[in-house]
């Protein structure tokens, strides 16, 4: 028989308390309920990942920054049209590839990412609150580490 022991009321079992997975998938939902609330709008998340992006590797292709980001190029279209009638960023033929757009962050772009840092910097500060700054770096290594690894 398992032995019964419980932290806090309401607890979930200890089973589930000592995997990874799981912990981790709960942080990852705390954090994005977290950030989700600091935005100003539900689509703000993508659209700071790709300006992060643009802004930091410059002109790229679509299919490019859909892999440096993780996201389905499907749903990036909508969004990259979004913020491209937005001023945001414009897509212009590469000129390597006719058949390939280039995207590249506006001066319009670098602003709004600037602002979203503000509030992307306030989530991060509410979501590792309890934490001091030698364990919230030691969260970052062990989680760079963690999502560095060769996949499997």
């Amino acid at each position: 028989m398992t032995e019964r022991t419980e932290l806090t009321p309401g607890a979930p079992p200890a089973r589930l308390r000592r995997l990874t997975s799981w912990l981790l998938h709960h942080a990852a939902a705390r954090a994005s309920r977290i950030v989700g609330r600091h935005l100003d709008r539900p689509a703000d998340r993508m659209r700071y990942a790709i300006l992060a992006a643009l802004d930091e590797f410059g002109g790229t292709s679509q299919a490019e920054l859909c892999r440096r980001l993780g996201i389905d190029r499907g749903d990036a279209v909508s969004t990259l049209n979004g913020m491209e009638a937005d001023g945001l960023l414009r897509r212009e033929p590469d000129p390597a590839d006719r058949r390939r757009n280039v995207v590249h962050i506006t001066a319009a772009g670098t602003a709004r990412m600037r602002e979203l840092d503000v509030l992307v910097d306030d989530a991060q500060e509410e979501l590792l609150s309890g934490f001091t700054p030698a364990e919230r770096a030691q969260i970052s290594r062990l989680l760079h580490r963690l999502n560095d690894l060769p996949p499997s």
